[in-house]
């Protein structure tokens, strides 16, 4: 060490601090992570899938993965299935039901394909205690309804999530596939350790989420879900999962999120480059939902403070993640200039060498948790270290082009204002100038966790 340092000690300084930092906090994760468990199965079990559960599922072009997706959601038994899709849509999507079961699965449409839209014509159609959200092609296990269910035991719970995996789209994963499992691996320890530590999590992710029906109910969710607005102009028809996260902080509920092989579903990721469009469309999300959290609304910092500071980590990582390149080109050609004329002993090889090796390793533990159960994976860890510094930049000129709020890899999806201009037209709603003119977080919210007795139910609250 010291005759790696013996040259220029202050320019090895940056590398040691950011190392010792990611390091650090990575070991907190993962120690949380082992340390988190699952809400177990009651004995005695307040809700049963097929009373209290109505699955919402908004699409446009599922396809016979949805058979798939569609008979593992209903071993769980849920009492129904509504299929929210647009109106030239409905008869492939109304063929594909009555292929799978006629009785349990309803298929709804709205003028527009809009998926908050959909969504929310999907909860006003809904009459149990608990929706579930899910893609057209989440696979859950029998077992996810009964764990995820579990967690409405406490009346304070007003959403959960569930941990996920790849399911490739063909006999084996493409690169971008493997790319998308190690995301989602790191995802999965992310959200085991921020529930255990201060149980909150960034995201209850869309794939598959459930919350308590009377909150969804709330007109001013409603509205406010529809008519969600960047800076006031760009109206929002992606990023609903991030929307219904915040909701529930700022408005009292807890969170949770069953990470376990029980709730586990599996998800198919885009196999090709369009992967990269749907990283775009996730990262320009995040942007606008984490700042919201952390500078607007506040309510995280004191509710959830350990997530707070894992949206920070996410907000400065692209920076310090590039500064490592930089601070390596920045020796290398130190090397490549003389001693006494100030440069560097080592020769440039030896220091980039002494990177790679350096990338390498680290990169490598950091996906053990997934090379466990995939060791065929290792060979594309180089890849992995590639996409993290391209995915640094991607989020540099995601953080420059927030306006810029469409949906990026489904065909069919257009304007989301003209879409919410027709629904409105159809449906009063809130209707008062004022609630139109605020913006969601500065609707009225009660700021403690409110106790929701066992009795409320969905019926008698209509």
């Amino acid at each position: 060490m010291l005759y790696l340092t013996r040259d220029d000690f202050p320019i090895f300084v940056p590398f040691g601090v950011i190392g010792f930092y990611r390091y650090l906090w990575y070991s907190i994760r993962i120690s949380a992570s082992f340390a988190y468990r699952p809400v177990p199965l009651p004995e005695n079990p307040t809700y049963i899938a097929s009373e209290d559960v109505t699955i919402v599922v908004p699409t446009i072009d599922a396809g016979e993965e949805f058979k798939e997706a569609a008979h593992s959601w209903l071993v769980g038994k849920p009492k129904e299935i509504l299929i929210i899709t647009e109106e030239k849509m409905l008869g492939p999507l109304q063929e594909l039901a009555n292929a799978v079961d006629p009785e349990r699965i309803r298929v709804l449409t709205v003028p527009y394909a809009n998926k908050r839209l959909q969504m929310s014509h999907g909860i006003k159609n809904t009459t149990t205690d608990i929706t579930v959200f899910a893609d057209d092609d989440a696979i859950w296990p029998p077992t996810l309804l009964p764990y995820v269910l579990a967690c409405f035991e406490d009346q304070k719970v007003g959403g959960v999530g569930t941990s996920q995996r790849v399911k490739p789209v063909g006999n084996r994963m493409t690169v971008w596939e493997v790319l998308a499992a190690f995301r989602l691996t790191i995802r999965n320890i992310e959200i085991a350790s921020s529930t255990h530590i201060d149980g909150g999590l960034p995201c209850l992710s869309g794939r598959t989420a459930a919350y308590r029906t009377v909150i969804l109910k709330d007109p001013e969710f409603l509205y406010g879900f529809t008519h969600d607005y960047w800076l006031g102009k760009y109206q929002l028809n992606s990023g609903d999962d991030k929307f219904l996260t915040r909701w529930m902080v700022s408005h009292g509920w807890s969170t949770y999120v069953q990470c376990c092989r029980e709730a586990e579903l599996l998800s198919t990721m885009k196999p090709n480059w369009r992967f990269l469009k749907q990283v775009l469309r996730w990262t320009r999300n995040t942007w606008r939902s984490d700042m919201r959290s952390l500078f607007m609304e506040r309510h995280i910092w004191t509710i959830h403070p350990y997530v707070a500071y894992t949206m920070v980590d996410k907000l400065v990582n692209p920076f310090t993640l590039l500064a490592g390149p930089v601070l390596v080109a920045h020796i290398v050609y130190k090397s490549t200039i003389p001693v006494e004329n100030g440069g560097f002993h080592l020769p440039w090889w030896n220091v980039i060498l002494s990177y790679v090796v350096w990338l390498t390793a680290t990169r490598t533990a950091k996906l053990l948790p997934h090379l466990w159960h995939r060791p065929q994976d290792i060979i594309y860890v180089p890849a992995f270290i590639l996409f993290g510094y391209y995915f640094a930049v991607m989020k540099i000129y995601a953080l420059l082009t927030l306006h810029e709020t469409g949906w990026g890899t489904r065909a069919g999806i257009g304007d989301p204002t003209a879409a919410t201009a027709a629904a409105d037209a159809n449906s009063p709603g809130i209707t008062d100038d004022k609630m139109r003119q605020t913006p969601y977080q500065d609707l009225p919210s009660p700021p403690q966790y409110p106790q929701r007795p066992v009795e409320m139910q969905v019926g008698h609250a209509q």
